[in-house]
């Protein structure tokens, strides 16, 4: 069954709305955009400093030895900054608000390692994929990989970087089914009554 953006987004809301939105939509509308604001602004900006950094820093190639510890370290970051993510959501005053910053901010951080690990391939073995790639292709491969949609336009053509392809498809069921439902039995445990008091204490 195909995973779409779209899917990803309602699944964010419905957990939000179940669980009465933190409360934020009883604050004032001042008080309310305090919160909102920066949760919106925060992933955003973490996304645009990103992208152009892997659009402007002057990494060419990689050759197929160092593949795996590309993926890896690329993982390892990820699963860092979610773990991060995890621990502010757990003393975040609005959880939720905070957990749908988190998931923004990992995904951006999940695709940019991917789109990196693509082109770095394709630079260093034009045989990798059906055509050399550009980082605009990577990322745009990317992407379609990410919500499986399969235009089939750019396909991977070597067993390398077809295990690459693989292991960022299983890593999309891991973040997207995994990561949510860990988000949010988080956003569960920090509402709990005293759990709010403990963690505001000094």
């Amino acid at each position: 069954m195909a995973i779409s953006s779209r899917t990803i987004a309602e699944k964010v809301v419905i957990r939000a709305v179940s669980m009465d939105e933190d409360g934020v939509r009883s604050l004032s509308r001042h008080a309310r955009a305090r919160v909102l604001v920066p949760a919106i602004l925060r992933p955003v900006c973490a996304t645009a400093v990103l992208v152009s950094a892997y659009f402007l820093l002057p990494f060419t190639t990689v050759d197929n030895l160092r593949t795996v510890s590309l993926v890896v370290g690329g993982l390892a970051v990820v699963c860092a900054v979610y773990v991060w993510q995890i621990r502010r959501v757990l003393r975040a005053e609005y959880p939720v608000a905070q957990a749908v910053e988190a998931l923004a901010v990992t995904v951006g951080v999940y695709l940019v390692a991917y789109a990196t690990t693509y082109f770095l391939l394709s630079q260093s073995g034009p045989d990798n994929f059906s055509e050399v790639l550009t980082r605009l292709d990577a990322l745009y491969f990317t992407l379609t990989v990410f919500s499986t949609v399969g235009f089939g336009d750019i396909v991977a053509s070597t067993e390398t970087a077809r295990a690459v392809v693989s292991a960022q498809l299983i890593g999309n069921l891991i973040l997207i089914s995994l990561g949510i439902r860990v988000l949010t039995a988080s956003v569960r445990w920090r509402r709990k009554p005293g759990i709010a008091r403990d963690s505001a204490a000094p």
